[in-house]
């Protein structure tokens, strides 16, 4: 298989607790309910594209512990190519704790385990798969300096070059923005990135501005209910969300970016990719879980809004 889309990312086993609301900081509630569900940000976005049809293969690290043998063992299950994906001893796969409330709202704590082991050097052995990709998929939930290594190695074999900046509580490094055609933030990260609260279409648009003046190709600033806003040369554009009963958000901006990804890599112009990521997001917050959330191509295109 000749990969489409290559993502250069993490795998996290999520620990899933869902509770009436979250609780206040130093406080215990009580839970509903409990599971184990293979996540992380990367390996959310490769699944997300495989199920759009792209072919995808993942670059990251697990540990040699069970999580890191379900975790690889899931992506196999969806097709991806994960011959670089390793298994490194000595160190755990990584987990995220996440807790949902009755609003479908989370809070998340990630350990990083083997994403931490996910180094310029293994990207690099991996060369060939960049080679042959059409599109490049970066996070921040691996080293920065193994990130900031995929998108300059991307920029330089003429890749298209997406990066979802999240986790992040800082501005990108400045050589970065550059190197991405299209930069996705949420409300919150596009705060972190530019110093602009984004609480309404306007407001992103100014964060937005902002990025692109700093040298990001493209930015496309999620905003849950409100939809998104598309910013390129010729100036704004806001799509509405699809409208649906949400149930859980967890990976939601992951599904976007994945099958926004997988339909540039079917040749669809960018508008009718943002459309085919939107549905994509708006069927997985119907639906608990990360991976298990994610919709296939068949369920997109069968999409009627509620």
């Amino acid at each position: 298989m000749q990969a489409k889309v290559v993502v250069v990312g993490s795998l996290n086993m999520d620990l899933v607790a869902r509770a009436a609301r979250l609780p206040q900081p130093g406080e215990t509630v009580v839970g509903t309910s409990f599971a184990t569900v293979p996540g992380g940000k990367g390996a959310n976005q490769a699944v997300a594209a495989a199920r759009q049809g792209a072919p995808t293969a993942m670059i990251g690290c697990v540990g040699d512990d069970a999580y890191g043998e379900q975790l690889r063992g899931a992506l196999l299950a969806e097709g991806i190519d994960c011959q670089a994906v390793a298994a490194v001893a000595g160190v755990s796969s990584g987990v995220a704790l996440i807790v949902v409330d009755d609003a479908s709202q989370n809070n998340i704590v990630i350990v990083a385990g083997g994403n931490g082991e996910v180094t310029p050097q293994r990207v690099e052995a991996a060369d060939a798969l960049l080679r042959q990709a059409d599109v490049l998929v970066c996070q921040l939930e691996v080293p920065m300096e193994t990130v900031g290594f995929a998108l300059e190695r991307g920029r330089a074999l003429g890749k298209t070059v997406i990066l979802n900046p999240a986790p992040v509580s800082a501005p990108l490094p400045v050589q970065w923005y550059p190197a991405v055609d299209y930069l996705i933030p949420n409300e919150s990260e596009a705060f972190a990135l530019t110093g602009v609260r984004v609480d309404s279409v306007v407001s992103a648009e100014q964060a937005a501005a902002q990025l692109r003046a700093a040298g990001a190709g493209k930015v496309i600033i999620t905003l849950g209910a409100l939809g998104l806003l598309f910013a390129d040369g010729s100036g704004f554009q806001h799509f509405a969300a699809p409208k649906v009963r949400a149930v859980d958000t967890t990976a939601a901006g992951d599904t976007f970016v994945g099958a926004f990804a997988a339909a540039l890599a079917r040749g669809e112009g960018e508008r009718e990719a943002i459309a085919v990521g939107q549905v994509a997001a708006a069927l997985s917050v119907t639906r608990a879980g990360a991976q298990p959330s994610i919709p296939s191509l068949a369920e997109v295109r069968g999409f009627e809004p509620s």
